[in-house]
């Protein structure tokens, strides 16, 4: 949904649309570890919701941003935080999903210090190529994937950031020096101004893996771990037609490994299987835990609203001008 905001959010307030922020998303990402957007963890004024609010960079479109948030709210899978409200029209761009306690990958790298585990590595490997697929079924390309875009929630990854290729720079003109792009995780086909395509999600996908594993984007070889090295390597493939299809990536890194779980009304789906207690190392557990509680004890300082009328001591409020009426 569009809500009206009640603040301008410019830089020195701490209100972005309706919203007060409590604390940036990215204040423990590591210095010049690239982000697409401006992401906030904020609170409504009547203390109810609490959101992940996005802004675009100040070199970004605002009209693409928030044409790509717009696009955002369709997408269907477990995996990602589709937007759930815009800013208004003629409101400074800003979307919102609800607050999920969550990492971004290169924090939860920071916090672990050093390399996730690979059943870690693997288990988001798996979640987030599942999702892609879905996203890919939508006709929809994320174009924004990167280590920064991932968050790490204690019940498995999400996806953000989706069109951030696509908002920081029209079809056409050259990526590599974009705002807010990770050049690592950028397809080349993308770097060079090509429209993005599902394949440049495969690459991407592989970049991120490969800083879950190692903490760069593109590793030399040897660094990879042996079970993931092989089709990390496909991914990162400058030629898109060398890189492996999102069934395939499924299929190698989940094996056998089928969920019990009752999957309802949604397609079953092999992450379930690896996202169980225990996937992720008790150091980011903790690390979501505190954030949570963080933001729950947050002391949030409301804009004051302006008075109707002055305020007046009691019995000294003037008497109220007598009405004429009307004689018969």
């Amino acid at each position: 949904m569009r809500v009206p905001g009640t603040g301008t959010g410019t830089r020195g307030t701490r209100q972005i649309g309706p919203y007060t922020v409590v604390t940036r998303l990215d204040a423990g990402i590591p210095a010049g570890t690239p982000v697409s957007e401006h992401r906030f963890i904020a609170r409504s004024a009547d203390g109810d919701r609490t959101v992940l609010l996005s802004r675009p960079l100040a070199d970004v479109d605002p009209q693409r941003f928030m044409a790509e948030a717009e696009t955002s709210r369709y997408l269907l899978g477990s995996w990602v935080l589709p937007a759930v409200e815009l800013a208004a029209p003629g409101e400074q761009a800003w979307h919102a999903c609800p607050y999920l306690p969550a990492l971004p990958l290169p924090v939860a790298f920071a916090v672990h210090g050093g390399p996730l585990p690979e059943p870690t590595v693997r288990a988001l490997a798996i979640a987030l190529a599942e999702n892609l697929a879905v996203m890919h079924g939508q006709n929809l390309t994320h174009a924004g994937l990167c280590p920064s875009a991932v968050l790490i929630a204690a019940d498995g990854p999400r996806l953000t950031c989706f069109g951030a290729v696509r908002a920081a720079a029209p079809d056409g003109v050259a990526q590599q020096e974009a705002p807010g792009l990770d050049p690592g995780s950028l397809p080349p086909e993308q770097a060079a101004g090509g429209r993005p395509r599902p394949l440049g999600d495969v690459y991407a996908l592989g970049a991120t893996l490969a800083y879950a594993a190692t903490g760069y984007t593109m590793p030399e070889r040897e660094e990879l771990p042996p079970a993931l090295r092989s089709l990390i390597i496909r991914c990162l493939s400058r030629d898109p037609a060398h890189r492996p299809q999102l069934s395939e990536v499924i299929d190698e890194l989940a094996g056998g490994s089928q969920s019990d779980a009752p999957a309802g009304f949604a397609a079953p789906t092999r992450a379930d299987a690896l996202l169980r207690p225990g996937w992720l190392p008790a150091r980011l557990v903790a690390a979501i835990v505190h954030q949570s509680a963080s933001v729950l004890a947050a002391e949030v300082h409301l804009p004051q609203q302006a008075p109707a009328h002055p305020a007046w001591p009691p019995g000294s409020a003037p008497n109220p001008t007598p009405v004429p009426h009307p004689s018969h």
